[in-house]
């Protein structure tokens, strides 16, 4: 097939971060600093991201401002030519640190909220503090001329805040809200039964986005991504397995996806063994499950497989043991109605204890 060059890059500086939260997508083992890679090698790898063909660069993490060199690589990225964005907890930034990365060029910063109420949202973080140091930070981000977007991951535990959380991002005057339901993989799926939302909480939460969307309209987009489990059909996964999007971990693996080394068998390559170009288009690991030649039925003969492309490969591992096999969530799948039901019956617990992510 012809492989055209990724759109994006997720650059993973480091797993460290000061949060904990349950839903973490970082793995369940996550590499200290003694294993990240140098400024060195992120130079290089922009470099040759840049000349792959890709235009954006997600400085990522856990949390990317504990790196000291990330104004020196956001000044990189944007001399090559790369749009820059920091996702970011916010907690560590302060005033002089984000005049330095707009000075440096970055474009855009996406800053996490675990909820509108700070006390929910600290617990839900593990991080006392933490949210109202999110708002500080976020309020100063338009006046940098960077974009701003609101990232909030919702469950059972903090749904009944969503009408708070569009009221706070409008305050905000963030440019986009992103509405992102818990996808369960990694720490998300460890906690998932503290997690889970009601089909009924669901629902409610579909029908007020729909609402607000109409109602809010240009002043400010907001993206919605439901929980696979209560779904009929998969989403495009990263855009598609290989497609859109790679991933490069802080000790220089590259990935398809964050979640991608939770499948078996997969061997990924570091950056520096292989050039960029070269892992994108030739490594066994990105040409597994691109495209669809991969398929087996229900999904080879589906009109859609080149719509959603299969769905997650991640998520059909965690529920079938089996990362070939149909997307849990397509209606179609022989697993389809047994991933509802425990969905129901994890979500009918009690609001449960975390297990929340450590890095020591």
């Amino acid at each position: 097939m012809n492989i055209a060059p990724p759109l994006a890059v997720m650059a993973e500086l480091t797993h460290r971060c000061p949060l904990q939260c349950p839903y973490c997508s970082n793995p369940l083992e996550m590499l200290k600093a003694g294993a990240e890679r140098d400024t060195a090698f992120w130079r290089g790898a922009i470099d040759q991201a840049a000349a792959l063909g890709v235009l954006q660069i997600h400085f990522s993490g856990g949390e990317p401002s504990l790196r000291p060199d990330l104004t020196a690589l956001i000044a990189h990225a944007t001399q090559a030519g790369l749009y820059a964005n920091l996702i970011t907890s916010a907690v560590l930034l302060n005033e002089t640190k984000l005049a330095a990365y707009a000075e440096a060029g970055l474009g855009h910063v996406q800053v996490s909220l675990q909820g509108a109420d700070a006390r929910n949202a600290d617990r839900i973080g593990h991080y006392e503090g933490a949210h109202q140091k999110k708002l500080e930070v976020a309020r100063m981000v338009p006046g940098f001329g960077m974009s701003l977007t609101v990232n909030a991951v919702m469950h059972r535990q903090n749904l009944e805040e969503l009408p708070a959380i569009i009221d706070l991002a409008l305050a905000l005057e963030a440019d986009r809200l992103e509405i992102a339901h818990v996808q369960y993989h990694g720490w998300a799926l460890a906690n998932r039964a503290a997690l889970m939302p009601s089909r009924a909480q669901f629902e409610a939460a579909n029908a007020l986005v729909d609402a607000r969307r109409r109602e809010i309209g240009a002043r400010m987009q907001i993206d919605y991504v439901v929980p696979d489990y209560y779904a009929d059909l998969p989403k495009t996964c990263m855009g598609g397995w290989g497609q859109k999007m790679l991933n490069i971990a802080p000790d220089g693996r590259v990935l398809p996806c964050h979640a991608a080394e939770t499948i078996p068998g997969l061997v990924f390559p570091r950056l520096g063994e292989a050039s960029l170009r070269d892992i994108w288009q030739n490594s066994e690991a990105f040409n597994k499950f691109r495209g669809t030649a991969w398929m087996s039925e229900p999904c080879a003969s589906c009109a859609l497989k080149e719509v959603d492309w299969g769905g997650c490969r991640c998520q059909a591992m965690a529920i079938t043991g089996d990362p070939a096999a149909t997307d849990p969530v397509c209606a179609r799948s022989p697993r389809h109605d047994a991933m509802n039901a425990m969905a129901a019956a994890e979500a009918g617990q009690g609001p449960g204890a975390f297990q929340y992510r450590r890095l020591s």
